[in-house]
C-alpha cells in the first residue's frame, strides 16, 4: 500500500478550496437570511437555511452597495455566488455576488421576456410614438382615486394652470384586477373621446406592487390608444413595460403633471414678463423725462421764459398717456387670449353641453354612449344623463336614419 503524502493543515486546506471552487463554482441558492452581521468594514456575513441545512454566506461591500433594499433577518432571498473555501477556519461558505428577494428573480424574468417579445413586435419604436398636445386643455388620468398619485396630479395641475379640464377614469393600480380594469379604461376613455392626453400611472412600490404595468394587456391597450398617453409609475429609478410603450415616460406622476401643463406655464410667465417690461420701460422713460425737466428748470436761460416749460410737461403728459395706453392695449390682448382660452375649455366641458339642453344616453347593460339607434334593441334599458339629474328609460322602438317617420294620429 502506497504511502500517503504527509500535507500540512494549510496544504490540504487550499486543496479543498481549490477542488471546491473548480467543481462546483458558480450557484443560485434559495434560503432565510439568519445570523447577520453588518461589519464596519461595509462587508456583510450571515446564513442561509432551511429546514434542514445551514450554508456561510459572505458579501462584499461593493456588492451590497448595488442591491435595492435592506439585507435583514428573516428575509427570504435568492442568493447567486460562487462557492470558495474560507482557510483560516477551514470552513465553506459562499460569496454573494448579488441577491434577490424571493419570487422577485421570476419576475423579472417574466419582465424580460414580454420586453424581448413587444420590443421584436416593434411596439417600443420610436416612429409609433404620438406627439404630446402643447396646449392639452382636457387631461385625463387613470389611476387610483384613493392613491397619493391622484392628489399629487390634481394639486400640481390645477396650481400651474387653474382653467385646465381633468377627467379621472378611477382604476385598481395594484393586484390581479389591475391589469384588466387599466386596459379597459385607456379603451374607455379613447371611446369618449374627451381627453386630450392621457396620464396613465401611480405611486412607487415594490416590484409586485408595480407588476400591473408589466402585463402584457396594459402594453397593447397603451399601444393601441389614439390619445397620447404618458406613462407616469412609481419613481424615477422604476420601470416597467408601460414606459416603454408610452409615448412618453414621466419620471414619477407628478413630474407627468408638469410636463403636460409645461407650455401653459410659459405662457403665463411670458405675459408677466412682458407686463414687468412694460411697467419698468415707462418707469424709465418717465424718470428720463422728469430729469430732463429739472434740468431745463435749472438752466439759467430759462429762468424768465416758462412758455417752453410747460410745452415739454404737456409733451410729458402725451407720451405717458401713450405709454399708459399700450400697456393698456397689451394687457388687453393677453386678457382677450386668455379668455378664448376659457371659451374653449368651457365649450369643450361636457358639464356646458349638458347644461344647454343636451344629454347623454347610455345603454346599462353594456355602459356604452349611445350614438346610433341601431346600438340599442327593443326593451333594451336606458340611463339618460341630464345636466341634472338623471333619467331612466325603456326602448320601445329602434329606427335608423333610413327608417319612415310614423306620425301619431
Amino acid at each position: 500500500m502506497a504511502e500517503l503524502k504527509l500535507l500540512t493543515v494549510s496544504e490540504l486546506t487550499a486543496f479543498i478550496k481549490q477542488t471546491l471552487e473548480s467543481m462546483v463554482g458558480r450557484v443560485r441558492v434559495e434560503g432565510e437570511i439568519s445570523g447577520l452581521t453588518l461589519h464596519g468594514s461595509g462587508h456583510a456575513y450571515f446564513s442561509l437555511k432551511d429546514e434542514k441545512a445551514v450554508l456561510k454566506c459572505v458579501m462584499f461591500r461593493y456588492e451590497q452597495a448595488r442591491l435595492g433594499f435592506q439585507l435583514k433577518n428573516g428575509l427570504k432571498v435568492e442568493a447567486t455566488g460562487e462557492i470558495s473555501v474560507y482557510a483560516p477556519s477551514g470552513q465553506y461558505q459562499l460569496v454573494v455576488k448579488n441577491i434577490l428577494e424571493a419570487g422577485i428573480g421570476e419576475l423579472y424574468r417574466r419582465f424580460e421576456a414580454l420586453k424581448k417579445k413587444l420590443e421584436a413586435e416593434g411596439l417600443f419604436k420610436s416612429e409609433h410614438k404620438k406627439p404630446i398636445p402643447s396646449l392639452p386643455l382636457r387631461i385625463g388620468v387613470i389611476t387610483s382615486p384613493t392613491g397619493a398619485a391622484i392628489r399629487d396630479i390634481i394639486n400640481i395641475l390645477t396650481r400651474r394652470f387653474s382653467h385646465l379640464h381633468i377627467l379621472i377614469y378611477p382604476a385598481a393600480v395594484q393586484g390581479k384586477e389591475a391589469p384588466p380594469q387599466i386596459a379597459r379604461a385607456i379603451r374607455r376613455m379613447n371611446d369618449l373621446d374627451m381627453s386630450d392626453v392621457l396620464i396613465v400611472g401611480r405611486g412607487g412600490g415594490s416590484i409586485e406592487d408595480l407588476w400591473a404595468f408589466n402585463e402584457e394587456a396594459v402594453a397593447r391597450a397603451i399601444y393601441e390608444s389614439r390619445i397620447p398617453i404618458i406613462s407616469a409609475v412609481g419613481h424615477e429609478t422604476d420601470f416597467t413595460i408601460a414606459d416603454f410603450v408610452a409615448d412618453l415616460r414621466a419620471s414619477t406622476p407628478s413630474a407627468a403633471a408638469e410636463l403636460v401643463t409645461e407650455n401653459h406655464q410659459r405662457r403665463l410667465e411670458m405675459i408677466s414678463d412682458i407686463s414687468d417690461s412694460l411697467a419698468r420701460c415707462m418707469a424709465r422713460f418717465i424718470e428720463v423725462r422728469r430729469l430732463k425737466i429739472e434740468q431745463l428748470l435749472e438752466s439759467r436761460f430759462l429762468h424768465s421764459p416758462v412758455e417752453l416749460l410747460r410745452q415739454y410737461q404737456q409733451r410729458l403728459d402725451y407720451a405717458v398717456e401713450r405709454l399708459a395706453q399700450q400697456l393698456k392695449n397689451l394687457l388687453e390682448q393677453a386678457k382677450y387670449q386668455m379668455r378664448l382660452w376659457q371659451g374653449r375649455l368651457n365649450a369643450l366641458n361636457p358639464e356646458g353641453v349638458l347644461s344647454r339642453g343636451y344629454s347623454i344616453v347610455v345603454l346599462k347593460k353594456t355602459g356604452e354612449i349611445i350614438r346610433e339607434a341601431l346600438q340599442a334593441q327593443p326593451n333594451d334599458s336606458l340611463e339618460i344623463r341630464l345636466h341634472k339629474g338623471y333619467l331612466e328609460a325603456q326602448v320601445i322602438n329602434v329606427k335608423d336614419e333610413d327608417s319612415p317617420q310614423i306620425i301619431s294620429p
